[in-house]
């Protein structure tokens, strides 16, 4: 007598019984669910400011509508084109420098086979990340400092070199701030590359190694192709940043002297919108909704020719 399949229940569960039985799960979403909804999705509704004339104690919402009359004005504006450029020089800057670094670093991090080593290391290189970028550019201000900086101290007492200004002079900013983000932020990226190289199966490296492979030829073939998908989604990811470069890292290494290639757009609309002697929300939104509409454009692109190039992508 054949043997009866065990009982099934197809009943689909209804939402509310679903959402209870994981209410632990789902109340963890809440703070994210109202920090998403207050801080990123309540102020696009500010954008309509991009088209309508706004003026102080008027209402929040503009008193008359201009159209694309800001849009015209900042896209015939020098100083508007000159921090588009230097954003986009300086963003790819941070991207060929530093998006490589944290694999490499994860890369041979994973090698090192003495635990206490990799961990020692592995602290230390993520701790600069929980360091305030004030406090980062404060430490870069003392060592840099022309008068009494230990680099600049350095140069004089071994080179016999006069005494440089690096944060007054526009051709250090860009090292300047590549190599400070290198420093802050390597060894906390390199953790997300890590846990993707942990959860590698360890058969295809025993495959690897019977075959004769060394340890070079590993990561080449192994490593590196398992970790792919990992690194997609972050390159597009940090694609989509392209425009938005740390606005106050650029404010505190911003100034007068060196504004040439400071100047990005953040900085562009913190001036326009707030610092300057008369503000103008209007033509700072515009701006601001220019750029959101850039950087949907670059993540966009770069997920589609991911998808098309690897068959990895965000969405």
């Amino acid at each position: 007598m054949a043997k009866s399949a065990p009982f099934r229940n197809d009943r689909k569960e209804s939402l509310p019984a679903h959402i209870w039985k994981y209410k632990a799960l789902y109340s963890m979403l809440i703070l994210p669910f109202i920090y998403f909804v207050v801080f990123k999705y309540l102020p696009m509704f500010g954008n309509i400011l991009a088209f309508r004339r706004y003026r102080p104690g008027m209402g929040p919402w503009g008193t008359e509508w201009v159209g694309f009359q800001y849009f015209e004005r900042f896209i015939d504006d020098e100083i508007f084109w000159r921090a588009f450029r230097n954003t986009l020089i300086t963003s790819l800057w941070n991207i060929v420098v530093n998006f490589p670094l944290p694999i490499l670093f994860a890369v041979i991090l994973n090698e090192a086979r003495v635990k206490w080593f990799k961990k020692t290391v592995q602290t230390i290189s993520y701790m600069p990340r929980f360091i305030s970028t004030v406090v980062v550019i404060a430490i870069l201000g003392e060592i840099l400092s022309p008068s009494s900086g230990l680099l600049n101290r350095f140069l004089v007492s071994t080179f016999g070199i006069e005494p440089i200004y690096f944060i007054n002079m526009p051709q250090w900013f860009r090292p300047i701030y590549v190599l400070t983000d290198s420093w802050q932020f390597t060894g906390w990226t390199a953790i997300i590359y890590l846990a993707a190289i942990t959860n590698i199966n360890t058969d295809l490296f025993e495959a690897a190694e019977i075959d004769g492979a060394t340890r070079i030829q590993k990561i080449i073939h192994v490593t590196i192709p398992s970790i792919m998908p990992t690194v997609m989604v972050m390159l597009i990811l940090q694609i989509g940043r392209m425009l938005s470069l740390g606005f106050e890292k650029v404010l505190l290494l911003f100034t007068p002297a060196n504004s040439v290639v400071s100047d990005i757009l953040d900085t562009m609309v913190y001036r326009t919108g707030l610092a300057g002697g008369i503000p103008n929300y209007s033509y700072a939104t515009a701006i601001g909704l220019f750029s959101g509409i850039i950087a949907l454009i670059l993540v966009s692109s770069a997920n589609y020719a991911s998808r098309k190039l690897t068959g990895e992508s965000v969405y």
